[in-house]
């Protein structure tokens, strides 16, 4: 079958490990419903994995990607929920021995996945498989990061750093379907101007907001998170899920203690939370916002997009 695999990790240079082409479909345990895919969403996880973050390279060939839109055999158009983890738990995202498809399990940059059958959700009615292939992972962790570890009050204030990123354009976008006033800073006036038409008041990174915050999405952390903290109100919280700028901010405890600030971690998030996520976005009208599209066969062009920093949205891959 097709898939977007990788061949082997490299971290100087991760599409060197990157492969597309036919590949044996793999072993999955019986049990598990195998999907015929029509549509993946691409994220960093996609990059890490071939840079061998993650991934070693004795299990490799690893088929790529988290997210994905396919068919049963039954003729069922569902959602792929894309963590691996104990189901008995009341929350698997704390499941030690957790893993996300691709990592442990091949994943969904291909022709069909298997997964077991309670990560299946139906697709929301009337929206295209590339809509629907964006809500996995990056609006998933966005949802959970506003509302379960965020807990949002209502009426209350959203900052999102870093406009342009899947997890920071889904947050704008969820914040304002459930009130909130929302903030976000871009790293150009272009990335400004698209936050101001996803309904955010746009701001200069660093910059003093117009009042102090409930909440701050910080998916970039290094110095952005010094301008996390300074931006929050007393008792407010700050919830990480990304160091995409770096993993080891500086940062002026005086903040955190004087106001009594909370700093969260938040990562992907539950099975009933994507329900959730699913169901609202139904409710409120909220569509994803996508950056481009492209066929399976254009896995490299598509990975490379995402890689540049550039695209403003998800970047999405078709399955024929």
């Amino acid at each position: 079958m097709l898939a977007a695999y990788a061949r082997n990790v490299n971290p100087e240079d991760p599409f060197e490990a990157l492969s597309v082409g036919e590949i044996d479909p793999p072993q999955a345990p019986s049990e598990w419903t195998r999907v015929s895919l029509t549509a993946a969403s691409l994220n960093h996880h996609d990059l890490w994995s071939l840079a061998g973050v993650g991934l070693r390279a004795d299990q490799c060939p690893m088929i790529l990607g988290t997210d994905a839109v396919g068919v049963t055999d039954d003729g069922e158009e569902v959602v792929v929920y894309p963590v691996i983890a104990d189901a008995s738990l009341d929350d698997e995202t704390l499941d030690p021995h957790r893993s996300l498809l691709s990592e442990l399990h091949p994943g969904t940059l291909a022709e069909t996945v298997a997964v077991p059958a309670r990560n299946l959700l139906p697709k929301p009615a009337g929206w295209s498989a590339a809509d629907a292939a964006c809500l996995p992972t990056a609006y998933l962790t966005a949802w959970r990061m506003l509302t379960h570890r965020g807990r949002l009050p209502d009426d209350g204030a959203v900052l999102v750093q870093g406009t342009g990123g899947g997890v920071a354009t889904a947050a704008i976008a969820l914040a304002g379907a459930l009130g909130a006033r929302v903030y976000a800073t871009g790293r150009t006036p272009e990335r400004r101007e698209k936050a101001a038409e996803l309904g955010a008041e746009a701001v200069e990174p660093g910059a003093r907001l117009p009042e102090r915050v409930d909440l701050v999405v910080d998916s970039v952390g290094g110095d952005t998170v010094a301008h996390s903290v300074k931006s929050l109100k007393p008792g407010g919280r700050l919830v990480t899920c990304g160091a995409t700028a770096g993993p080891t901010p500086r940062i002026d405890l005086r903040h955190v203690f004087f106001k009594q600030l909370e700093i969260v971690g938040s990562t992907m998030g539950t099975r009933d939370e994507l329900a959730s996520l699913i169901a609202f976005c139904e409710e409120r009208g909220v569509r994803p916002v996508i950056d481009s599209t492209h066929a399976l066969t254009d896995a490299e062009a598509a990975l490379r997009r995402l890689a540049s920093g550039d695209a403003f949205g998800k970047v999405v891959l078709t399955v024929s």
